[in-house]
């Protein structure tokens, strides 16, 4: 199968050569077609699958057919993101599949000035790519109109369709036009995500094309358990003794990666970060570098486990396990792309074992477990199983001592320990109240 058996023109097939993307992916394969002919989709397929391309590629071809400019301020396409990161990746990804066309397209998301999006708009473009609080912001401002717009994608739907955006998307969908072509696309969709879904899309096309909510088969996982206190010094044991290369690290708060980085940089190991609290330029420049080689060690929050495309990340390491077990399917899914194969290690306190047991009955499979000889946990995590189902080992009864004799029941002379048997009554006769101490004594009869 080419990309030219799927009804793609001309110079898109030549930017996908320049791109040297040679064959469709399974959802490509799908949805390509079905877009082309203004269906409405929804499409789950495993990250580094070429999501971008299966609705970018026909989408960018129908603008050109259907040639209605956008007008002062008006959009055509709007494709919807959670992450700055991603709105980054997605929009480069449209640059690259456009390079041949004469579309005008932008970026839009917060954290920087507002002016320069709104000066682009000015003229209209004909596709935005933007974060549901930004793009609400211009709106706002009469910045953006969306009379003619004829699409709507939402990239990671299931994280647009949470409700951390529910009241920015309530508010967008009630200013845009009925008649559209909605698509909706992700990795993972839970059944209520899909249920969410019903409401938006209309005799839309079911895209399955791999295990709902399964992990990429490209990618190695397995865990090590560790105590909490002692995880930071265990990845740097791991990443000398195994001579990693190079790895993109998630942990779950701002704090805790600014410490990390802080403490690899001392420990002369090239780090940098990328977090909610960070600018975007720094972030930008962060992921730059990370890209260019100069940094072996990128750390992050779950702001980074959507929309970072890195060509041959070899490793993926969970310094902390994700809330929410979805997450943990986007964040290995940075390795392991393009058919490349990829690592992705997690280091799992007992405080983590309920998340170790979402994220495996998710994903369909039980972690493999490599202790590291030298960190051992003090406190066990206790084994899981795919029904989500914590084994805990039963607790060993406590022995009685009997005055006269010791644990191992010789008679040998010791103090009496009759008080401190586990069910010795106390010696000692509990003292009554006193009237007017504590309750109040009944009043006698008169």
């Amino acid at each position: 199968m080419t990309f030219a058996s799927l009804g793609l023109f001309e110079p898109l097939l030549n930017a996908l050569d320049a791109l040297d993307h040679r064959t469709p992916t399974p959802v490509q394969a799908k949805a390509i077609p079905a877009v082309l002919s203004g269906r409405d989709v929804l499409a789950a397929a495993q990250t580094g699958t070429g999501k971008t391309g299966a609705f970018a590629l026909p989408l960018l071809q129908r603008l050109m057919q259907q040639g209605v400019p956008a007008g002062a301020n008006g959009v055509r396409a709007l494709i919807l993101v959670p992450t700055r990161e991603l709105a980054e990746q997605v929009h480069q990804d449209i640059q690259a599949y456009a390079a041949h066309l004469p579309l005008r397209s932008l970026v839009a998301y917060g954290g920087v000035s507002i002016n320069p999006q709104m000066m682009k708009l000015r003229k209209g473009v004909d596709v935005i790519v933007a974060t549901p609080g930004r793009l609400l912001d211009l709106h706002r401002q009469n910045a953006v109109r969306f009379e003619r717009l004829q699409a709507l994608v939402l990239d990671e739907a299931d994280r647009m369709l949470d409700l951390g955006f529910a009241r920015e998307l309530d508010a967008l969908f009630r200013a845009l036009p009925e008649r559209r072509q909605t698509l909706l696309f992700s990795a993972t969709f839970s059944s209520e995500v899909r249920q969410m879904a019903d409401g938006l899309l209309h005799d839309a096309l079911s895209i399955d094309v791999s295990p709902r909510n399964a992990a990429a088969q490209s990618v190695k996982q397995w865990l090590v358990p560790v105590d909490k206190k002692r995880k930071t010094e265990l990845f740097q044991h791991l990443w000398h003794t195994r001579r990693w290369q190079q790895a993109l690290v998630f942990g779950k708060t701002r704090k805790g990666v600014e410490q990390l980085t802080a403490e690899l940089i001392a420990n002369g190991i090239a780090a940098d970060s990328i977090h909610g609290d960070k600018p975007q330029p720094s972030r930008l420049k962060a992921l730059q570098r990370f890209k260019a080689g100069e940094v072996r060690v990128l750390v992050a929050t779950d702001v980074a486990a959507r929309g970072l495309d890195i060509e041959a990340l070899p490793l993926v390491v969970n310094l902390d396990m994700p809330i929410v077990p979805e997450d943990y399917v986007h964040r290995i899914g940075r390795t392991g792309r393009a058919g490349s194969e990829g690592e992705a290690v997690s280091l799992v306190c007992a405080d983590e074992v309920q998340q170790l047991a979402a994220i495996e009955t998710l994903i369909r499979q039980v972690l493999p477990r490599r202790e590291e000889p030298d960190f051992v946990p003090d406190h066990r995590v206790p084994q899981t199983t795919l029904g989500g189902q914590v084994i805990k080992k039963p607790k060993k009864p406590k022995q009685k001592l009997i005055p006269g004799s010791t644990k191992d029941g010789s008679g040998a002379s010791r103090v009496h320990l009759g008080a401190f048997q586990e069910d010795a009554k106390p010696s000692v006769k509990p003292v009554r109240a006193m009237p007017g101490f504590g309750k109040k004594s009944p009043k006698k009869p008169r």
